[in-house]
Order: structure tokens, then C-alpha cells, then sequence
């Protein structure tokens, strides 16, 4: 017969709430009372019901990674490992585990009913999204990263627009009329089908507010285009051999995911396109190997590890009945030797 904390009580000359406490609250035992009660359970083979003690504590001792999109595909991302490390730092120093939820059917309204978790970290979804409402529904802590400052919202994020301006500038002031910028992938909010993307949302308007100023624009019958692709290596080099096949082919790529820019180095390669003689590529995050390709990256750095780790400590602050404030972390622009001058028609 499997031994119960009425068991472990008896032996140990306790109450059923002093066994508790040695499982979920040992600080409120002394420790000699903590190691018998864990000898004898030790003894009887004991191993807490974990189902039973979420029930009993109303904590499940785990958050939740909301994924904007399918783990299969967002983890091909190396930005988003470096979020993920910054969480789990935080998590492994405070005793929780970590659920990463991703869109159940291709739908966050679903993963967000569903999660069993005491609180959690969303990726890029911001002020007048329908989601929002759910987790007020809920009563469900929850801190956004890159979700933009609004009152009600605890966020961890950067300046996307004034960090996209300077990467824009760099470009336009090297002489690039001709560009393609490839954007990120939207993401479905609910059933109804509404889309969104903030991080694209935000970085646009910082490239418009430059290239306005330098009398350009965005649009189908100027030099400089948008393309919609995922975060991943292989859409980078897809959406690359399409936009490097044009007639008026572009003088700079620039990509909103490092990992973009590595498609585009490959099919540059394969097409025996010189970086950046033929084509500048820039992008945005610096993840770890952008220094390391041939030429190295320039990009602008937005610190992954530390929005992870400063998401992770805000929402355990929520958790235990807090109410901490946004984060808005640091950028800079790293120029490095994959922007040149644009080519001499």
C-alpha cells in the first residue's frame, strides 16, 4: 500500500500540517522536526502527489512561455534560446519549473485557457490585443517581453523604434535606396483569425520615420520592399533568392532576425553574391555567431539573456502578491563588416 503524510505524521509524532510544511514550506518547521519527517518518509518510500499538492497549495510551483509561434519552429531561432536561458536561470535559482506553451492549433486564445501554471511570460503581445482579456479573466499573473509600455502592463523590452531608426540611418547614410527588409511572420491571435506582430509594427515605423526624412518610402513602385518570412534559416535563404533574382535587384538586405541573415549569407553564397560588394545584410538581435560569420554581422544588439531573466523576476514578484514596474532595457547598433557602401549602378 503506497504511504500517505497521515503515515509519515504518525510516525514522526506530528501533525498532517507539519508534514506539509517540511514538503512546501520547510521555513516554518526547525530543522531537526524537517530531517526526521524526511527520514521517515524516506523510510516508507514516499513521493508526494504533485496533483494533490497543487490542489492543496493553489500553486502548481511552475510558469509558463507563452510561444508566438510552433516550438518546432521557434526554437530554430538562436534569439529565442538566449531569452529561454535568461528564464530558466531565474527559475532554477527560485525553485519553479517552466512550461513552454505554444499555440494550441495554431491559436494562443486556446494554449492560454488551458495552462496550468501560476503565472506567465508572453513574447510580443501588446496593449489592445483581445488575449489580454483572458488573462484578466483568469487572474493569471502575467509579465509581456517586447509587448510595449501601456498602464496595466508589466513589460521587459527595448526601444524598437529608435533602434530601428539608427540601423535605418546606417543604410540610407551608405547610400542604400534599394532595400529589402524582411520582416517577421505574424502570429494567429484567436479563432476569429486576427493577426499580429508588434515587433513588426514598431520596427517599421522607426525605418519609416528615416526614410521619410531622406525623402523616401516604402511601397511596390519604389526600390525599397517589404517580405513577410519566418525566423528561420531556411525562410531567410528562400525569401533571398527571390528578392536577389529581381531585375532591380536590392543594394541591402535587412533582416529583423539575425538568423534571417544567415539564409541570406548561404544563398549569397550560392549565387556568388560578395557581401557586402554586391549586397550589405544587416540584422537584429547579435546572436552569438553574428561576430563570427564571413564578414561579420552588423546588427543591432538587443540583450535576450537579460529580457528573459528580467521578465522571469518581475512575474515571481507578481506571483507573491507584488507590483513591479516595466523594464526597458539597453541597444546598441554594432557596425560591423557585412554593411558597405552601396554599389555604383
Amino acid at each position: 500500500m503506497r504511504a500517505t503524510i497521515n503515515d509519515i505524521a504518525r510516525m514522526a509524532g506530528v501533525s498532517k500540517t507539519t508534514v506539509s510544511f517540511a514538503f512546501n514550506n520547510p521555513s516554518k518547521i526547525s530543522q531537526e522536526t524537517f530531517a526526521r519527517i524526511m527520514d521517515i518518509a524516506q523510510e516508507l518510500g514516499y513521493v508526494p502527489d504533485p496533483v494533490a499538492r497543487t490542489l492543496a497549495m493553489k500553486q502548481t510551483g511552475c510558469i509558463g512561455l507563452l510561444l508566438p509561434q510552433a516550438i518546432q519552429e521557434v526554437f530554430l531561432n538562436p534569439y529565442i534560446a538566449e531569452v529561454l536561458r535568461g528564464i530558466g536561470y531565474v527559475c532554477d535559482h527560485e525553485g519553479l519549473s517552466l512550461s513552454v506553451l505554444s499555440p494550441l492549433k495554431g491559436v494562443l486564445t486556446q494554449t492560454i485557457r488551458n495552462a496550468a501554471v501560476d503565472g506567465i511570460i508572453t513574447l510580443g503581445i501588446g496593449p489592445g490585443m483581445s488575449v489580454l482579456e483572458l488573462f484578466h479573466q483568469r487572474g493569471l499573473p502575467f509579465v509581456t517581453i517586447d509587448g510595449g509600455v501601456a498602464d496595466g502592463l508589466v513589460n521587459v523590452g527595448i526601444d524598437e523604434q529608435a533602434c530601428s531608426e539608427s540601423l535605418m540611418e546606417a543604410l540610407v547614410s551608405h547610400g542604400h535606396r534599394d532595400i529589402a527588409i524582411f520582416m517577421l511572420k505574424n502570429v494567429t491571435l484567436s479563432e476569429n483569425g486576427d493577426h499580429f506582430s508588434l515587433t513588426n509594427d514598431n520596427r517599421l515605423t522607426g525605418f519609416n520615420k528615416v526614410l521619410q526624412r531622406h525623402g523616401l518610402s516604402i511601397g511596390s513602385h519604389t526600390g525599397i520592399q517589404v517580405y513577410h518570412t519566418e525566423a528561420t534559416l531556411r525562410s531567410g535563404r528562400e525569401t533571398a533568392r527571390e528578392v536577389l533574382s529581381l531585375k532591380r535587384r536590392p543594394t541591402a538586405i535587412v533582416c529583423l532576425a539575425d538568423i534571417q541573415a544567415v539564409g541570406v549569407y548561404e544563398e549569397c553564397r550560392i549565387q556568388g553574391l560578395s557581401i557586402p560588394g554586391d549586397v550589405s545584410v544587416v540584422g537584429f538581435d547579435d546572436i552569438p555567431l553574428a561576430p563570427f560569420l564571413n564578414p561579420p554581422l552588423a546588427t543591432v544588439h538587443q540583450p535576450g539573456f537579460r529580457k528573459g531573466e528580467a521578465a522571469t523576476r518581475l512575474l515571481v514578484d507578481m506571483i507573491n502578491k507584488k507590483t513591479p514596474g516595466s523594464v526597458t532595457l539597453d541597444t546598441e547598433l554594432v557596425i560591423r563588416e557585412s554593411l558597405g557602401p552601396a554599389p555604383r549602378s
